[in-house]
Parts: C-alpha cells; structure tokens; sequence
C-alpha cells in the first residue's frame, strides 16, 4: 500500500462533502506531476486529506477505492475514485508539519503547490502521530 496527500480547498469539496457523499471521483488535476501520481495510485491506497487555503491542515484519511480512469475532453489527464476511511483525531496544520523535523523532505513542504503527492511511510506515521497529539 502507498500513502498520499490530496488536497483541496474545503470551500468547493472539503472533508465533510467526501463523509457525506460517500465517494467522489478525485478529478479536475491539470498538473504534469500530480498526474503521474494519481496514475501510480491504486485501490487500497489511503491519503491523507487535506484542505488548503485558509485552514491549510490534513483532516482525514481517505482511501483509493479503484483504479483510475481517464479525465477531461480528451481523456489525457486522470481521476480515481476515493472514499472516506476516517476523520484524523484532531487537524494537523501545516505550521505543525513545518516544525517536524521527521517532515523535513515531505513533498507537501517542498513542491507546495501540487493537489496531489506522495507521502512517505515514516512520513505518515509521524502525521499520524501528531494528529493524536493533544493541540497546543
């Protein structure tokens, strides 16, 4: 299994819009390098979901629950399905990812600016378990 980081800003589709609506399709990505991962995910992946702008925090785990398939008019860029695993006991925010040293080589921290990347094992285990550290 690999792990992932996805995001997107909780205004157009956050955390509650997935709980609610059960699955989505993770679609819409126009990036070259967040292409390349959605296309190397498979089912039974989980990510980490995370909204951006303003709360700027991973909230919950989702998990690949197919392949993917082919997005946009011409079918060159990809989507996959994605459902729901489970909310994180408490937010971690970016602020709180910065000053993890084990987070130091996180994607999330060096290419800011893709939707969509991978997340390392000790990575995950590390958000993991700030997320059930109590808030500061």
């Amino acid at each position: 299994m690999a792990y992932w980081l996805m995001k997107s800003e909780p205004g157009s589709y956050g955390w509650d819009d997935l709980v609610r609506d059960g699955t989505t399709w993770w679609d819409g990505v126009r990036n070259n390098a967040a292409r390349l991962h959605l296309r190397a995910m498979a089912e039974g992946d989980e990510a980490l979901f995370y909204h951006s702008g303003a709360d700027r925090a991973a909230v919950g785990i989702a998990r690949i629950t197919g392949p993917g398939a082919p997005d946009g008019p011409d079918g060159a860029w990809v989507k996959v399905p994605v459902a729901p695993l489970r909310p994180l006991p408490r937010p971690v925010t970016l602020a709180e990812m910065k000053a993890e040293p084990a987070l130091a080589d996180m994607a999330l921290l060096k290419q800011s600016r893709l939707s969509v990347s991978p997340v390392r094992p000790e990575e995950w285990r590390a958000i993991l378990a700030l997320a059930g550290r109590p808030g500061t």
